[in-house]
């Protein structure tokens, strides 16, 4: 994706001034901070679950050499093909080359942050092979050529009657409807077909368990099962911050991930996979190919002032709670991520002189670090990327 983190002042503006977005972003923010707040509630001990998730989190990253060592052996004992890319581009070329290798024509990809990360989506066409996202969001903007405006709803600030319009002109919907249920059984209909004659799928990762080598995946509509189960070839994409020593780790990771993203004790569909198919199994690739992403991680990683970074686990609530993104949403942020961890994540990667808007967009109100299960302390890490613009230190 186009990377416009420059423009955030005047996205914003315009956001101010859109009815449709304010109307959107009063009404459902706080009912997902509120249903998060049930959700965390049906724990037995809600304060001990997130001190255990915390901890899981800040051990992982304290200790993230061994893990992806472990996590890497395991992995390849298992059957998988792990590929580690330094950079966005030796990520997507390596896939190129896969993709130019087994004569593929087409590839579908489940819904991942790590992809819009890498522009992975619109390399590929330029390499003349389409992309067809499978989510239903992000199917949605990917027809709209919109970026996601929510880590966990891409497209839930949509309007229905603009989704039927997109879907009557590239999805191939007969009949204008405004009916949720009709606007994802035209989606269903297109994407199957695709689905059916799919021989590569692509997919983000959740979290991976060095102890196993396994990747995890969570979803509700079942798309990642089909990216990971159906075709022959499998692309696992993964930021090296993802990793934790075991699956009851992993297990207690998922509970407070889907709780803080969707308000669920768990969703649909739970996907824990390791290696390819065995001989005596039906389903699954033949190949399993694991990218461990690093794209300025390591250098974020050799800072202490910011490794608490990559505790993070894209559940989105420190976005539900923010009042910045409350009032403009999240397309002025310009690139994959939004909201506090946005604020970071985006200065970190891209450096400090093409995003001190969105870290100088922040009230330190706090609420972000109050909700946020892997113990990140947002304020703080906002303070000293301020600290160092002033001081002219891009590094």
């Amino acid at each position: 994706m186009d990377i416009n983190t420059e423009n955030y002042v005047n996205e914003a503006r315009k956001e101010l001034e859109n009815p449709g977005s304010r109307m959107f972003l009063d009404f459902f923010l706080p009912v997902l901070s509120a249903v998060r707040e049930i959700g965390m509630g049906s724990f037995p001990d809600p304060a001990a679950a997130l001190a255990r998730a915390r901890a899981i989190r800040k051990k992982s990253v304290a200790d993230l050499g061994r893990l992806l060592t472990t996590f890497e052996k395991n992995a390849v004992k298992a059957g998988a093909k792990v590929f580690w890319a330094e950079t966005a581009h030796e990520a997507n070329a390596y896939i190129r080359d896969l993709v130019n290798r087994h004569k593929i024509p087409y590839v579908t990809k489940g819904k991942s942050m790590i992809t819009e990360e890498l522009g992975l989506n619109d390399f590929l066409a330029k390499n003349g092979t389409p992309v067809f996202e499978t989510d239903l969001g992000e199917f949605i903007i990917q027809l709209l050529e919109k970026p996601p405006f929510h880590i966990i709803g891409p497209a839930i600030n949509i309007p229905t009657d603009q989704i039927s319009r997109i879907f009557m002109e590239k999805a191939g919907m007969k009949d204008p409807s405004s009916d949720p249920v009709a606007l994802g059984q035209a989606a269903r209909e297109f994407l199957r077909d695709k689905f059916r004659h799919m021989r590569l799928g692509i997919t983000g990762v959740n979290l991976a368990v060095a102890e196993t080598g396994s990747i995890v995946n969570v979803e509700n509509e079942g798309n990642i099962r089909f990216n990971k189960s159906a075709p022959d070839i499998q692309v696992s994409i993964m930021s090296l911050e993802k990793v934790v020593e075991n699956l009851d780790e992993a297990l207690h990771m998922i509970r407070v991930l889907c709780r803080n993203g969707t308000g669920q004790k768990i969703t649909s569909y739970v996907t824990v996979d390791t290696g390819p198919r065995k001989p005596d199994e039906p389903d699954g690739p033949s190949e399993l190919h694991i990218v461990i992403l690093d794209n300025g991680r390591s250098r974020i990683y050799q800072n202490p002032k910011t490794r608490e970074v990559l505790q993070c686990i894209r559940c989105g609530a420190c976005i539900n709670v923010c009042p910045v993104f409350r009032k403009v949403g999240g397309y002025p942020y310009g690139w994959a991520y939004t909201g506090p961890i946005g604020k970071l994540l985006n200065p970190l990667l891209l450096g400090l002189d093409r995003t001190q808007d969105l870290y100088g967009a922040c009230t330190l109100c706090k609420a972000c670090k109050t909700v946020c299960p892997a113990g990140i302390d947002h304020p703080s890490m906002i303070l000293y990327l301020r600290n160092r613009n002033m001081n002219q230190d891009p590094e």
